[in-house]
């Protein structure tokens, strides 16, 4: 059986949420502080496919980057999205969590109980 993947920020207070929910739970999970590991581009396609999500779906509207990327009137394409998540992870709507050969953004928390 798969281990759930936690892709989170310890500061986020949603992925706090998330990792307090599944501990209440008993859930056996790994952690991913993707700043301090961060995502490779294969990684971060790999989950978006996984997610059956775009890039542009996993946006962070609220990072200062999307702003001064100016996300809203430009047409960034796919990969240049990825790239920009890359470089900016803040640009990423965390958590994340993966399990097998699925994934799916833990907003709201709650969600993450599909894939138990």
């Amino acid at each position: 059986m798969s281990k759930l993947v936690v892709y989170q920020k310890p500061t986020c207070t949603t992925s706090r949420k998330a990792l307090k929910m599944l501990d209440e739970m008993g859930v056996n999970y790994d952690k991913i502080n993707y700043y301090e590991k961060p995502f490779t581009k294969n990684k971060l396609k790999t989950l978006l496919k996984k997610m059956n999500l775009k890039a542009e779906d996993i946006l962070r509207k609220r990072a200062k980057e999307y702003k001064e990327l100016d996300f809203k009137n430009s047409n960034y394409n796919q990969a240049q999205i990825v790239e920009f998540m890359i470089k900016y992870p803040d640009l990423i709507e965390r958590p994340i969590v993966e399990k097998g050969e699925k994934a799916l953004l833990g907003r709201p928390v709650e969600k993450i109980k599909e894939l138990l």
